[in-house]
């Protein structure tokens, strides 16, 4: 049971919010893509399938990041007590649950078409060196916006088996989105970073942070407007992206305090409901 407790911990698989905002996008590009005059299984089965993978690569790519950042976590006080960090879980062994959780990934992608498996491949490089971004440059959060969104063009290709114009525009929409709200996520551990000499752009908007959020977000609803004109969705569509998008100028962006580490956690949380929302918001314009 101690084993457990230490699986779950090193995998966050208690704190939900990581793999939601994984498979957010992926839900996105296939809704998108899907046609729902056709066989509903298929895109509930899909849904799944970007469900499980979700949980999976996020597990593992917890593991790695741990791995990779083992000595940076022992001077972070928030992450001085994870797993690897604190020796309650050896490298060797956090190396072999990795190994497993990208064994059980594969098995899922495996259910996808041919396109959507190598594309799916050929993002690994990326998942796997994102931790190592903070090292040599401020934006470490633009390297997780293109691999946490790397579903959306998934979700796409899982339907069509091929890429256009509109998943692109939402995956740059998607790429701000995370540009912005990891953003936030950094400032719980600023002091920290700057002290030990680790780079991010928490710490190269600090005193601006406000303004970029707004042009991250900015941004965002301008690529997931201009998606929806290629998408030819109706005017309904314009005004249902409204709602979402009020809570990230007037929620996020009013109330975020960069030096409050337990209000950039809560905004930072809050980045699970804008997902479901702009899922929703797509699923009903795709069926009426």
């Amino acid at each position: 049971m101690n084993q457990l407790k230490l699986f779950v911990d090193l995998t966050r698989l208690k704190k939900p919010i990581g793999y939601m905002l994984l498979f957010w996008p992926c839900a996105w590009g296939l809704t998108l893509a899907y046609d729902f005059s056709s066989n509903l299984e298929n895109y509930f089965f899909y849904l799944l399938l970007f469900f499980l993978g979700s949980i999976l690569m996020r597990s593992a790519g917890c593991i790695v990041n741990d791995i990779l950042d083992k000595e940076f976590d022992k001077k972070v006080f928030r992450t001085k007590n994870r797993p690897i960090a604190s020796g309650k879980i050896s490298i060797k062994v956090a190396i072999i649950y990795a190994a497993i959780l990208c064994l059980l990934a594969l098995f899922v992608l495996l259910n996808f078409n041919q396109f959507t498996i190598i594309l799916a491949l050929s993002s690994m490089p990326l998942a796997f060196t994102y931790p190592l971004m903070k090292r040599f440059t401020y934006w470490p959060q633009l390297f997780l916006g293109i691999t946490f969104n790397y579903g959306l063009i998934l979700g796409w290709t899982a339907i069509k088996s091929e890429i256009d114009i509109v998943p692109i525009v939402f995956y740059l929409g998607a790429i701000f989105w995370t540009l912005g709200y990891d953003t936030i996520y950094g400032y719980q551990d600023i002091k920290d970073d700057e002290i030990i000499g680790l780079k991010s752009t928490s710490i190269k908007f600090k005193g601006n942070e406000k303004n970029f959020l707004f042009i991250c977000y900015s941004l965002l609803l301008i690529l997931f407007l201009v998606g929806g004109y290629f998408m030819e969705f109706n005017n309904i569509y314009y005004f249902l992206t409204i709602i979402p998008f009020l809570h990230l100028f007037f929620y996020q962006i009013k109330i975020f305090e960069s030096k409050d580490p337990k209000s950039c956690l809560k905004i930072f949380k809050s980045n699970n409901m804008f997902g479901l929302i702009i899922f929703l918001n797509i699923l009903i314009i795709k069926n009426i």
